[in-house]
């Protein structure tokens, strides 16, 4: 199982703390990275730019001069595209450049970007020896972990005071982001080189991405795992006795009974014939 050691403000080893092998320890995806950061960019476009067309520009509503005989080119208004302060041609209109990604996927390319920082993971068991929200105090802890030339992405849950204090101190430094732990995303962990966190915000990453992917689990590993319920035996059910079938005669059909009298009508004409 993967593992990180865990350190003080000052930088002195404390203790180690297991990172999950199904976040930390899996080949990160890089086809799934660049989908997803490239559908983060995209989501964060606006897109609101607009241009107007010559239907949407103001004036232009006579004719500049007359059609023949003047020598100069025909035109119907100023607004043309041709003309200065005209209308714009195939020019931007608002439109919409989210993209979307299934859940799986978002997933997995979180993990796998996570992954790609496990090397460069600080683990702080707490930040609660910063007494006061100074950007200085702050400097001086990056100054003592050896994270003063890099940049830093400071993952916390907030929920200790010692975070709200950690936010204020470190926004004014150069190369230094603050982010929630519920707002992980691919393009902060891949611009970033050191993710500092502490030991109870590692903790809650774990298990959620560890209930990820036991939700995400199929059904029929799910049912593989479950012990199979012994059956019953169900008592056969006897097969009720044949009915005896009726020796009752068979009526001929009407067609052969003409037939057959007929035949007998025959049969006594030529006897009368020959007596």
């Amino acid at each position: 199982m993967t593992s990180a050691q865990v350190v003080d403000l000052k930088g002195k080893k404390l203790s180690e703390i297991q990172l999950a092998d199904e976040v930390f320890a899996i080949e990160p995806n890089m086809g799934v990275l660049h989908t997803a950061l490239v559908r983060q960019l995209a989501n964060a476009r606006r897109g609101n730019a607009s241009t107007k067309t010559r239907s949407e520009v103001s004036g232009g509503g006579r004719k500049p001069w007359r059609q023949k005989g003047t020598g100069r080119a025909r035109a119907g208004s100023i607004r043309s595209p041709l003309w200065a302060g005209g209308g714009v041609t195939f020019g931007p209109r608002p439109r919409d450049y989210s993209i979307s990604m299934p859940k799986k996927m978002r997933v997995l390319a979180l993990k796998s970007a996570l992954a790609a920082r496990a090397e460069n993971l600080v683990v702080v068991q707490d930040f609660d020896n910063l007494k006061e929200a100074k950007t200085k105090q702050f400097h001086q802890v990056l100054k003592d972990l050896g994270l003063c030339d890099k940049k830093v992405l400071v993952v916390l849950d907030y929920a200790c005071d010692a975070c709200k204090r950690v936010e204020l101190a470190a926004r004014n430094i150069e190369n230094l982001k603050v982010i929630r732990s519920s707002n992980l995303n691919v393009k902060d962990l891949l611009h970033h080189d050191v993710v500092l966190t502490n030991a109870r915000t590692l903790e809650a990453i774990n298990d959620r991405f560890k209930k990820s992917t036991e939700e995400g689990a199929p059904e029929k590993v799910k049912a593989a795992k479950a012990p199979k319920a012994e059956k019953a035996a169900e008592p056969k059910a006897e097969k009720a006795p044949a009915k005896e079938k009726a020796a009752a005669p068979k009526k001929a059909a009407p067609k052969k009974a003409a037939a057959e009298e007929g035949a007998a009508k025959k049969t006594t004409r030529s006897t009368k014939k020959d007596a």
